[in-house]
Order: structure tokens, then C-alpha cells, then sequence
């Protein structure tokens, strides 16, 4: 196990850790080392084991002859692989941070990381048409916390593409991309440098390792990199991809060395507060249903600005609310539970 011991750094009066690396140390208790390094005692790989035992574990540790060191091999089958036998759409085999990880691991407000690690896909890599992600940045805490802050994702379609992907809240847009054949059979290393805030920073660099050679490059200095009332961004690596068209897909593999997770920054920044309502429904403004926060609502009302109620229902819970019904224009939302009342305003198209 190649964890780079903590030393302290003092920078304008807090301290950080150098880097935190994973690698491969050679075969067996794969899963044993990951989890030493991105949150001990605990666990933070998603396989789909649980329903292909007979595979046995779909990460392992293999000898790569071109960068001449063991490295982590990732494994995903049409079938029967899924999503940790919760969702069967999709499959799954990834690995994390989260909110069990040391502190240094997860991204708190105002500050700056930076993420480097190297993978290669294969000559005959097939992508979704539909999506398959080999990183994702995530929020955990909040209403947004299902949703990728930042995705790398391998499109189908004339040309194959790598795209950066990034959402606000509900909708992606495409930040970035490349011809995937660049990344096809050849080792490439990432580094991915974020500043944690709204408005934050993004930039990733892909440069392939045998010439230096730089694949794709982006950066943005005024981007929201930070989800309403979050508790902290973390990590993903791996593959997560659909199964809506399986003809498109083959069984793959794909290979990961060197994870590193690195805190460079802290700006003294003030966290934004949320209006009144704001991360309790989104998306805002909604076209025909709007969805809340995992409270359980016993009571959910809206009314007009002159104070009319235009809907309510009471004792069922529930978390979405169909508004197709209302005319265009801005209504108060009012959420009652055993515990608490809030309200906000949102706007119906």
C-alpha cells in the first residue's frame, strides 16, 4: 500500500496534508487496500458482486508493462452486472470518498483541490449511447446530492466522444470534450484542480503519458462548483453506464493507477446562505412537477401572490407535486411537517 504519510503544511494559518495517493501494491485484498486509504474502516467500492459472485471481486490489481508497475483493473459485464443490485438499469463498479473519509478527502467550502490519477481504456472501448462515466464529483447532504457536480462521461455517437459534463442542478450541459479514439489503448493522466464555491473554479488537463501530449483541456474561473446546503463534494472513479442499450455495450475493463487528492487552498469565504425555501424543492423555476427535500411533508400548499390557494394536499407524504395545472406566473409554496414549516416562492413556466 503506497499511502503517502500526512506531514503538515502551514499556509496563511491552516494546515494541510501533502497528498493522499492510492496505488496498486499487487493481487489480493484489493478492496481491503482501497478502503485503507479513502476512508478506514469502512467501505467505499461499489461492485457489483452481489450479483456476479461467480466472477468473484471486479477490482483487482494486474501488472502493466507499459507504465511498468502494478495498476487497479475495473471490470463491467453486459450481464448480469448491475447497480448493486438496487437499480437494473445500470451498472456499476466504482470507487470513493464520502462522508466517512478523512477530512482531507472530501471538499468543504473555499476550498482548493486538486485530483490527479491515470487510466486507460481499451483499443475497443464501446460507450452508451446514453451514459457512461469513468469520474464523477459529487455532493453528499443537500437535494442535489443524486446529481454529478462534474462528470466524465464516453459518449457514442459519429465521432465517439470524452465529454466534461457539469450541471448546475438539474440540467447537464457540456463543458468540454474530445475525440474518444485519443483515449482508446493508450495510457492518459488527468488533473483535475477545483475550488469549492459559488462562484468557484474548474480546470482538467488529460495529457497522454507516453509523449506528454495534451488531449483535452479546460478551465473555467467563474463556474458554481458548490450545491445548496451540501454537506461536502467528494470523488468517483470507475464505470457507471446505462443498460437501456445493451446491444451497443461489451463486457469491459478498464484500468486506474495513482488516485491523488490533494488540498492546496482555503480562501476565508462566507458560505451563501439559501432563501427562504431555497434546496427544500427544486428545480425552480419547474415546468410540471416539483420535488422536495427528504423531509417526510404532511401538509404542502400553494398559493397565489394575492393568497388564493391554488393547491393543497394534506396527510399523505410525499416529494414531488405535480404544478402542470397552474397558469404561468409565481406562487408561494408553504411545507409543514411534525417538526418544522418553511416556505418559498417558485415560479411555474
Amino acid at each position: 500500500m503506497k499511502l503517502l504519510k500526512y506531514s503538515l503544511l502551514l499556509f496563511s494559518g491552516v494546515c494541510f496534508a501533502q497528498p493522499t495517493v492510492l496505488s496498486a501494491d499487487g493481487p489480493g485484498n484489493t478492496y481491503e487496500l482501497i478502503n485503507s486509504v479513502f476512508a478506514p474502516g469502512y467501505d467505499v467500492t461499489e461492485p457489483p458482486d452481489c450479483v456476479h459472485t461467480a466472477f468473484g471481486r471486479h477490482i483487482e490489481e494486474v501488472w502493466d508493462n507499459e507504465l511498468n508497475k502494478y495498476v487497479f483493473k475495473f471490470h463491467i459485464h453486459v450481464s448480469p452486472d448491475n447497480d448493486r443490485c438496487i437499480k437494473y438499469d445500470r451498472q456499476r463498479n466504482e470507487i470513493k470518498t464520502y462522508n466517512q473519509s478523512p477530512a482531507n478527502l472530501i471538499g468543504s467550502y473555499g476550498e482548493t483541490v486538486v485530483y490527479k490519477w491515470k487510466f486507460k481504456l481499451d483499443e475497443g472501448f464501446q460507450p452508451s449511447n446514453r451514459f457512461t462515466h469513468i469520474h464523477q464529483i459529487k455532493a453528499y447532504g443537500g437535494p442535489y446530492d443524486d446529481i454529478p457536480v462534474v462528470s466524465l462521461i464516453a459518449r457514442s455517437g459519429n465521432p465517439q466522444k470524452l465529454q466534461v459534463m457539469h450541471s448546475d442542478s438539474l440540467v447537464s450541459n457540456q463543458m468540454a470534450f474530445a475525440n474518444l479514439s485519443l483515449f482508446k489503448g493508450t495510457w492518459v493522466e488527468a488533473t483535475e484542480t477545483i475550488t469549492y464555491a459559488n462562484p468557484g473554479a474548474y480546470s482538467i488537463v488529460i495529457k497522454r503519458i507516453s509523449d506528454g501530449n495534451t488531449l483535452l483541456n479546460y478551465s473555467n474561473d467563474n463556474i458554481r462548483m458548490w450545491r445548496t446546503n451540501a454537506d461536502g463534494v467528494r470523488p468517483k472513479w470507475g464505470i457507471y453506464r446505462s443498460l437501456l442499450s445493451p446491444d451497443m455495450l461489451r463486457d469491459e475493463q478498464l484500468l486506474f493507477a495513482d488516485f491523488s487528492i490533494e488540498e492546496i487552498a482555503l480562501q476565508t469565504l462566507v458560505k451563501p446562505q439559501p432563501t427562504a425555501g431555497e434546496g427544500l424543492f427544486y428545480p425552480n423555476p419547474v415546468g410540471d412537477k416539483l420535488h422536495f427535500s427528504k423531509d417526510n411533508w404532511q401538509v404542502i400548499t400553494v398559493a397565489s401572490l394575492d393568497g388564493k390557494i391554488m393547491i393543497e394536499k394534506k396527510g399523505k407524504k410525499t416529494d414531488v407535486l405535480d404544478v402542470s395545472a397552474l397558469p404561468s406566473g409565481t406562487y408561494i409554496l408553504t411545507l409543514q411537517s411534525e417538526k418544522r414549516k418553511t416556505s418559498g416562492k417558485f415560479i411555474n413556466k
